[in-house]
């Protein structure tokens, strides 16, 4: 996002109770892009690139479509959408005055093909023409900008980046002179596309911003605009790469057939009848997020100015960790057949290791280099408390759990492990627990209940691992250390396990991420048993925290808020927001405890395994917490509307690991059930 769409933006948005003015938003809208380039469809068609941390290209950072007739501009607005089922096209359907306007929208690979169709042909003399209108930021420039204007094409272009649109049926260009700084300053945004003309006789030849003209053709009339983001080469063969995929795809079917195959080649099929229908909107959203080195985004960059933030358009090794960990649990439950994407995810975090072990704050998916943070001190002085050690941690379980489920046989992984161990154990105090760190929510610092059990978990993962055996036994014995140091954690009076501890003071506020606990003593009790006093602690932590942090205000959402007190983005609203990462956390916590406790003849697995399906009704295809193309945003406000990132990974990926537990429980208990009877029919 350039400063002058921020600046439109803030002029449009100040005072709104639920919007941050100079934002990037994705909170309503759809994706589509399921390889390197990933384009934002908004509900009035138009279109904006989120590619860069994909692709390290940014190509449109504007756009707008409407129809032209007898020299009258119908500028589309409020259109209904929805994915064509079981791919990452996007439908968008206007009302023109009683006439039907159908736009679809594909991106294949760099490529991205947005079709408009009438239903039916217009009266009249004078055909309608599709107007377009392009703000470009090749290498993230509004400045310094050049086109080239061919008879059937054009060229936007800054230096490494070139960014060319062509159409099926003929085009007409004229560029557009951005906002001048009087009119930035001004107090009222500028429209765009602007009306008024310019005496600069350059204008069309040095800006971003291009205006195209383009008939509808055809008994239903339609037509293809294509752009093609590239990165250097030859500039003959893009051109004829965008001018043939404007003409391949110049008809709704081709559209759609190839939106079909590239599903067919990304995601699992819908419709086998596998169980992959319920998490199919999951794993869309999840392949939306990722590049082609298999890391991801935490969600779509909506705060490129970190004016609320510190951004969003991301690998963070936490999220990613945990999403790899989370696709390999539900992968093995229901058998998405999502083998390469586990092995990229191994490959990339062996590939991103600092020498030391640990894995820095965040990365560029798109090559895995440092990208900018806050909380990168291994890399700095090698203390502890500006480093997300939990990031570490999350990352090493899930290659373990790769290691031991996929490829036993991967030195890489092994090796990665090993070092892992050695970065963890390096930031392990003497007293059992992790030294002072930032915390998952990366607003405190402290000695985190939520990083000792990423501790924890990794451990043990790693001590049930196909590694050396004196590996094993060290992580089983610093696995078990940190088991016996959680009880300086243990709060009685509250029946919780306490935030963190900030010096020599306890923070006993709820916080959703010690939700972490019910899984890491899942995953320690493989390799070592949990005790029944440890059992009865996990219960009342469990139990408290999620009726502590739940919300059911007077509007359509409830669910679970990050921790008591968390006044982040709140804005007019006087309690603490309902996040999806935490109201999906407590849907898993509530499983894997269940399933715990079931392992160790508990009776109060049955009310767990309750709670969870209520937890993640709410977050499940259909639930409150959903909104357009069944995406969970981070965040939502009491009234329902969201906001924050959208979608965010995280809890798609919480969502479908607990439905697959919750799955692999309900077939347990009937296994159970169909040998009892049979035991009792042969008594």
């Amino acid at each position: 996002m350039e400063l002058h769409g921020a600046l439109n933006d803030f002029k449009r948005s100040r005072g709104d109770p639920h919007l941050f003015p100079g934002e990037r938003r994705s909170t309503t809208g759809l994706f589509s892009g399921l390889d390197d380039r990933l384009v934002h469809v908004a509900p009035d068609g138009s279109i904006r690139d989120y590619s860069y941390p994909l692709s390290g290209l940014s190509g449109i950072e504007r756009s707008r479509f409407g129809l032209e007739r007898d020299g009258s501009v119908h500028w589309f607005d409020d259109g209904d959408q929805r994915y064509v089922h079981g791919t990452a096209v996007v439908e968008t359907v206007y009302d023109l005055g009683g006439r039907t306007c159908r736009q679809y929208d594909l991106t294949i690979d760099r490529l991205h093909l947005t079709h408009v169709e009438l239903e039916s042909a217009v009266d009249g003399d004078s055909p309608p023409t599709l107007v377009g209108c392009f703000g470009f930021a090749p290498d993230g420039r509004a400045n310094r900008i050049g086109q080239l204007q061919h008879d059937d094409a054009v060229e936007v272009y800054h230096d490494s980046e070139r960014d060319v649109l062509a159409a099926s049926t003929d085009l007409d260009v004229t560029g557009q002179v951005p906002e001048r700084f009087e009119e930035l300053l001004a107090s009222d945004p500028i429209e765009f596309p602007r009306s008024e003309a310019d005496d600069r006789y350059e204008e069309d030849r040095l800006s971003p911003i291009t205006r195209v003209s383009v008939p509808l053709t055809g008994e239903s009339p339609s037509a293809t605009v294509a752009t093609l983001l590239t990165d250097g080469g030859e500039r003959t063969a893009a051109l004829d790469r965008v001018r043939s995929g404007a003409t391949e795809y110049d008809d709704r079917e081709a559209i759609l057939a190839a939106g079909r195959r590239q599903a067919r080649d990304a995601l699992p099929d819908p419709d086998s009848g596998s169980g992959v229908e319920d998490g199919f909107a999951d794993l869309r959203a999840l392949c939306l997020l990722r590049a082609p080195t298999g890391a991801r985004i935490a969600g779509p960059e909506f705060d490129p100015f970190y004016r609320y933030s510190g951004g969003y358009g991301y690998t963070w090794f936490r999220d990613d960790g945990e999403i790899a960990a989370f696709l390999l649990e539900a992968d093995r439950a229901a058998g998405l057949d999502l083998e390469p994407w586990h092995a990229a995810s191994a490959r990339f975090h062996c590939e991103t290791q600092l020498p030391d072990g640990t894995w820095p704050h965040r990365v560029w998916p798109h090559n895995g280099e440092l990208a900018p943070g806050w909380a990168n001190a291994r890399l700095e002085d090698g203390s502890t408390a500006d480093y997300q050690a939990d990031q570490t941690a999350s990352v090493a379980a899930f290659l373990a759990t790769y290691l031991r489920r996929i490829d036993p046989s991967d030195d890489r992984v092994r090796e990665t492990l090993t070092a892992a161990l050695d970065g963890m154990d390096a930031t392990l105090s003497a007293d059992g627990l992790p030294g002072r760190v930032q915390n998952a929510w990366e607003n405190m610092t402290g000695r985190f209940t939520h990083t000792a059990a990423t501790y924890l978990e990794a451990y043990a993962a790693i001590a049930r691992a196909p590694v050396p055996d004196d590996v094993a036994a060290r992580a089983s014995e610093n696995a078990r250390t940190v088991y016996e140091a959680l009880d300086d954690l243990w709060l009685p009076d509250r029946g919780i396990y306490a935030l963190r501890l900030d010096g020599e003071e306890v923070d006993d506020r709820l916080d959703g991420s010690t939700l972490a606990l019910a899984s890491a003593h899942r995953e320690y009790d493989a390799i070592a048993a949990v005790d029944d006093a440890r059992l009865d602690r996990l219960v009342s932590h469990v139990e408290t925290t999620i009726d502590g942090l739940y919300r059911d205000p007077d509007g359509p959402v409830e669910g679970l808020a990050r921790f008591e007190g968390d006044p982040w983005r709140v804005r007019t609203q006087d309690e603490a927001k309902i996040w999806t990462v935490t109201t999906a956390w407590g849907a898993y916590a509530a499983a894997e405890l269940g399933q715990l406790l079931a392992a160790n003849d508990r009776p109060e697995r049955e009310s767990f395994e309750i709670r969870a399906r209520e937890l993640l009704s709410l977050v499940a295809p259909g639930g409150t917490l959903r909104r357009s193309g069944e995406y969970l945003p981070e965040q939502v406000f009491d009234d329902g509307t969201a906001d924050s990132a959208t979608p965010l990974g995280w809890p798609h990926a919480i969502r479908l690991a607990t439905a697959s537990v919750l799955e692999a429980t309900e077939q347990a208990k009937q296994v159970e059930s169909d040998v009892g009877e049979y035991a009792a029919s042969h008594e």
